[in-house]
């Protein structure tokens, strides 16, 4: 007997990985998303057109649902408004199903200054509005959801699609042999290679039962300085044809005194100026707690992982339309 999950956002950067690793995991997977699906995947997925706020009818539509995803992420400039919205709808969701809730989390619980390495006992301060609507999230998950896991992750990066500090700013312009990296390349920076991380999710999901009512677990993914990812970038940029192989590209920074003076007439930037910190203070994500559950953590060597990064953009200059940040 399959067992059968709802994905609610399955057109997210998240979500579509998720509707993959589950189908290919031989789960039945029904994808919700207000447009038809990016991915329409195989037999297993099952396409399911209403806007999340629709509980009623996912609810109907999804009987049989044991595990559902939150995989919905509004707009960076959105969150303040959309997010825990859209969080208690997951949540009402899953209660109407009795199923349990997974999120993918990320390290804004922890402010500034954030923890060199952050483990799931860390205490959480946080230190801007995001941090604490990713605080009141994981707590409303705990208190209202019949069961809950929380995964937290670093950066995203890879998988198909676009919104990432990786696509976005990174790698944009690495075709005209240029990286931009947005912070201090001595220091670790957390990161997560989305396929990884949506395994990690299968799996966490296959064993449920021998956890606890509300769990959190840290996915360490790869935790590298920027002149490690930007070698890594280059080397993959190399044997993918993108750069000849004697060509090293230009590493820009990112001036973010200019990005606060320009956010004060741009939404967008004034969001991502108020994250900054995170590419001046060094961190890592420990997983020591998801090892013991899952008995070994979907890793791709980073090598792997760039190369198959920079071919799913294949950098074609697609027009993209805003940052799906985690």
């Amino acid at each position: 007997m399959h067992e059968t999950v709802l994905i609610l956002g399955a057109n997210g950067r998240f979500g579509r990985v998720a509707v993959r690793a589950f189908a290919e995991a031989g789960w039945l997977v029904i994808a919700q998303a207000r447009k038809p699906l990016v991915d329409p995947g195989g037999g297993h997925v099952r396409f399911l057109g209403l806007a999340a706020t629709q509980q009623d009818a996912i609810v109907a539509a999804s009987t049989g649902a044991a595990v559902v995803v939150n995989a919905m992420n509004p707009l960076y400039t959105r969150w303040n408004t959309e997010a825990l919205p859209l969080n208690a709808n997951a949540i009402a969701i899953a209660r109407a199903l009795d199923a349990t809730l997974m999120l993918p989390g990320n390290v804004y619980n922890y402010g500034s200054p954030i923890p060199s390495e952050i483990c799931e006992e860390t205490l959480q301060r946080p230190t801007n509005r995001k941090g604490e609507i990713r605080c009141v999230m994981e707590a409303t998950m705990r208190r209202a959801a019949p069961r809950s896991i929380v995964v937290r992750a670093g950066d995203f990066f890879g998988g198909p699609g676009a919104g990432s500090w990786m696509d976005q700013a990174i790698v944009k312009n690495l075709g005209k042999g240029q990286i931009t990296y947005p912070g201090r390349r001595d220091l670790q920076h957390a990161w997560a290679f989305l396929p990884d991380l949506a395994r990690a999710f299968v799996l966490l999901a296959q064993t449920r039962a021998n956890l606890g009512p509300h769990e959190s677990f840290h996915f360490p993914g790869h935790s590298v300085t920027g002149d490690a990812l930007v070698a890594g970038i280059t080397a993959a940029a190399r044997r993918g044809g993108i750069l000849p192989a004697t060509m090293s590209p230009v590493v820009k920074g990112i001036p973010w005194p200019l990005l606060r003076i320009a956010g004060i007439v741009s939404p967008m930037l004034r969001e991502l100026a108020s994250m900054s910190y995170l590419w001046r203070q060094p961190h890592r994500l420990c997983g020591d707690k998801l090892a013991r559950a899952i008995g070994s953590t979907p890793h791709t060597p980073l090598d792997a992982a760039l190369d198959s990064t920079l071919a799913e953009l294949k950098l074609s200059g697609e027009a993209r339309q805003g940052m799906d940040w985690a």
